[in-house]
């Protein structure tokens, strides 16, 4: 094929200490319970961000079938974790910020705040888009972001991820990397100042630049009913030098790790990213097999070295107990899955 196409965020990857607890806390609380695989293996590629060395790890990918991306939920097995000095903060050089979709922006509120959550922010709006900020158990900042792009409206209040916040040393030439890369090409949202729902993380006012993008050209591929648009709101700090929340650690320690499109077409995306002067890092190069998910997976680095990962999903599991996978091989890369077929996903919903 001549091109690539993205399906949306397939997920953003949480480095975590304990995956049956960190699972919990968004099945429960934000209603990722669809597994799309849960699996321990060695992380054999990875090295360039793992020591030069495998490691061995455990990780659930859980999707919220109200649609939006999923979480990769990731801990590693055989290793001490190298926690952060200090939890990332807006504009520090790493995805800052992980975006759920609410359907009613006042409800999740008071839902969260019901809940005992660690709210940090009130209700804020930027040019119609309304959000609040919060703390996830392991310190992560989540965004609630209301929304009115579904694929259902059946599971809850909630939706899966709908966009990230990246920290950048520069909005520029980041703007630049994902409009040219991406395609995130329609500013949203662009300002400069203090902003409460930003400087409710820190103990006192802070100056930031903040652009917010979307994609002007539509999403394809097998699950873009599902994943739905999204966006990325990049941060950039003007009070405080950032650091660089991953140096001298390794990806998969706590915070989040990267973030993740799922695409159609990875020879092309390749070419691409070569000549934009950003090669793929890590390439899986063939199907990878996870034994309940199969496909192919790379990774760059955006110009701050924040991970970007790109899947081209080849299966995925149905019903596992009678072996029935959905194969996606051979087919018109901007068609998507009928909406029988992406539904069949939920068979493996888990209830509390």
């Amino acid at each position: 094929m001549s091109d690539f196409v993205i399906s949306g965020i397939q997920q953003i990857g949480i480095g975590n200490p304990n995956v049956k607890e960190t699972w919990a806390y968004y099945r429960k609380n934000f209603g990722f319970d669809t597994p799309v695989f849960e699996e321990e293996a060695v992380a054999a590629l990875m090295l360039p961000y793992t020591g030069g060395e495998p490691q061995k790890r455990t990780a659930t990918l859980a999707l919220n079938m109200n649609g939006g991306g999923g979480l990769e939920i990731w801990q590693y097995t055989d290793r001490e974790l190298i926690w952060a000095d200090q939890a990332c903060l807006p504009g520090d050089l790493a995805i800052n910020v992980l975006k759920i979709k609410t359907q009613d922006i006042e409800a999740a509120f008071k839902d969260c705040k019901k809940k005992g959550l660690e709210v940090l922010s009130d209700i804020n709006d930027k040019n119609g888009i309304k959000s609040f900020m919060l703390r996830d158990l392991h310190s992560n900042i989540l965004e609630i972001v209301e929304s009115d792009v579904w694929y259902s409206k059946k599971n809850g209040l909630y939706g899966g991820v709908g966009g990230s916040g990246l920290g950048v040393s520069n909005i520029e030439t980041s703007k630049k990397f994902y409009a040219e890369l991406l395609g995130f090409d329609r500013v949203v949202f662009e300002d400069e100042g203090e902003f409460n729902d930003l400087s409710s993380c820190f103990d006192s006012k802070q100056r930031f630049k903040r652009v917010i993008l979307e994609r002007s050209s539509s999403y394809s591929g097998p699950f873009s009913p599902l994943l739905g648009a999204v966006q990325i709101e990049l941060i950039q700090a003007l009070d405080r030098t950032p650091i660089k929340f991953f140096e001298n650690r390794f990806w998969g320690d706590p915070g989040y790790i990267h973030l993740c499109f799922d695409i159609v077409g990875m020879e092309s995306l390749k070419s691409k990213s070569e000549k934009l002067g950003h090669p793929f890092t890590v390439d899986s190069a063939n199907s990878f097999d996870m034994g309940e998910a199969a496909g192919r997976f790379s990774y760059i680095e955006d110009p701050d070295g924040t991970l970007i990962e790109f899947v081209e999903t080849h299966k995925v599991p149905i019903l596992k107990k009678l072996n029935i996978y959905m194969n996606l091989q051979n087919r018109k890369p901007e068609k998507s899955l009928p909406r029988w077929m992406i539904n069949t996903l939920a068979w493996s919903r888990v209830k509390d």
